[in-house]
């Protein structure tokens, strides 16, 4: 593995869309709320790549969040992560949007939801390792905010879009284990280029074609493939 690292990072998983560039720890990255996706996503690379000073055909990898989320803006990421990844016969780093999420947050046991519309969130809890990276404790489940997994011990930290809209339900749920919880916090480019980069380094890293969403709602999944079959 290169001792130099470059890796190209997409988070898309959101109302916000992010891209960053990870250079063997120093991070450029660009971030923008509003569901725009579709028209900030290429122009934000293309800024980030600039900035950085790195061609394409030299990154190592490209990552994104792979979900779950929003099933347009994880199509998109996929969409050009893999584009990218097939032009410059790169492979591709998957990596959870929910991970990413928990990675930004400044707390050793994190509590990542997502809102899932229909009164459900994604949810997944992580807890950080002695290198500082977050592991799922668990499984991810779209599941409803009064039923999420009551995770072992306290001072649990919880953050993402799904405790914005339902703090009161997943509170009361908690009891007891919630230290706190972080307002308007979203999954990041640069969080996926972090634990991407550990992920490469560990042999993570897949050819472009298995670059795919993970939504968790199977029965929305399975509507979106039928077309193809």
């Amino acid at each position: 593995m290169s001792s130099n690292l470059k890796i190209l990072a997409l988070e898309t998983s959101t109302d916000a869309c992010s891209v960053a560039v990870w250079a063997d720890g120093n991070v450029v990255e660009r971030f923008e709320t509003g569901n725009q996706h579709s028209e900030l996503i290429l122009p934000m690379v293309q800024a980030v790549l600039v900035e950085a000073g790195v061609a394409l055909t030299q990154l190592n990898a490209i990552a994104f969040g792979r979900g779950p989320g929003s099933f347009t803006g994880l199509r998109i990421g996929a969409g050009v992560a893999q584009g990218l990844a097939f032009g410059a016969n790169l492979p591709v780093v998957p990596i959870s949007s929910l991970a990413a999420l928990a990675q930004g947050v400044d707390a050793p046991r994190v509590l990542a939801a997502i809102d899932a519309r229909m009164g459900q969130v994604y949810f997944g809890a992580h807890a950080k390792n002695d290198k500082g990276l977050v592991e799922l404790v668990g499984v991810e489940q779209v599941v409803s905010p009064a039923e999420i997994p009551l995770p072992k011990g306290r001072d649990w930290v919880g953050a993402g879009s799904g405790w914005d809209q339902y703090h009161a339900l997943l509170s009361a749920r908690l009891d007891g284990r919630l230290a706190r919880w972080e307002r308007q916090a979203s999954p990041r480019a640069r969080f996926v280029a972090e634990l991407s980069s550990a992920a490469y380094r560990a042999g993570q890293a897949v050819a472009a074609e298995q670059a795919l969403p993970v939504y968790l709602r199977d029965e929305v999944a399975v509507k979106q493939a039928k077309p193809l079959t």
